[in-house]
């Protein structure tokens, strides 16, 4: 057996471990330290995990060794003092992948994770983090993140349109108001299939909104409170993210 076998470095086993370790030795790359070995090791098994491989950073996913990395964030900033604005760089790329692998997601996670980091949007990317962080540990605070979520992508898509809300429309009403300006609204629509199916999404973003003021942590619940599983808050969570999602690609599409 080879030298270099027994040469080469460790790297974590665990996906999020591995995550980190990258992330942080391709910071030390940004000061001409890190290590092109631990580099290739690190991405060659992030790469070989489908789930993680889509939420890399597209330099990561591009770049085969440490001189290509250099290359690339060479051309996020250079010169003075850019050695901050690279490793922030570096950080706020690598939080989608991190946020998803540290929740122990699923493809779907990945799915929703990846759609909402596009939308340029970090409180609603910070609400789908909360979610996906506390579905299995904090189900009350998972529900609350989850219907949090909803109404920033509603309030989003509002202001984005050129639109205004009121801090007086609960969830229903900021639901309501985005849907129609993303003709999503059952009125808009003639075939008895997409009146059907649009109303159900009503009643899905409607619900969570009721489950928040049921169980979440957002209020005071009294006797009445009704205690959640992780398995509602899963329910929950993933129901909230593809409702997101639905409504951030819809955006996306209406405006090419």
């Amino acid at each position: 057996m080879s030298d270099a076998f027994f040469d080469a470095p460790e790297i974590p086993d665990d996906l999020f471990e591995c995550a980190i370790h990258l992330r942080n030795n391709i910071i030390g790359l940004t000061t001409d330290g890190g290590s092109d070995v631990e580099y290739k090791l690190a991405r060659s098994k992030l790469m070989g995990d489908p789930a993680s491989k889509r939420l890399l950073p597209d330099f990561v996913r591009f770049s085969n060794d440490a001189a290509s990395v250099r290359a690339a964030l060479s051309g996020v900033a250079s010169g003075a003092g850019s050695w901050a604005l690279r490793r922030n760089h570096v950080n706020e790329t690598f939080k989608p992948i991190l946020i998803f692998l540290e929740a122990g997601g699923s493809a779907a996670d990945a799915t929703i994770t990846d759609g909402i980091t596009v939308y340029d949007a970090p409180a609603v990317q910070t609400f789908w983090a909360k979610a996906l962080e506390r579905r299995a540990t904090d189900p009350e605070g998972a529900v609350t993140a989850a219907s949090t979520l909803l109404e920033e992508v509603c309030k989003h898509i509002i202001e984005d349109s050129g639109g205004e809300w009121s801090d007086k429309w609960n969830i229903p009403k900021l639901y309501a108001e985005a849907s129609k300006l993303l003709n999503l609204a059952p009125s808009q629509h003639q075939e008895e299939v997409f009146k059907t199916i649009l109303g159900n999404c009503q009643s899905v973003v409607q619900s969570i909104g009721s489950l928040r003021n049921k169980g979440g942590d957002a209020h005071a619940g009294g006797r009445l409170r009704v205690p959640f599983k992780p398995r509602h808050a899963a329910l929950t969570v993933n129901l909230a993210g593809s409702m997101a999602l639905f409504l951030i690609e819809t955006w996306q599409a209406k405006g090419k």
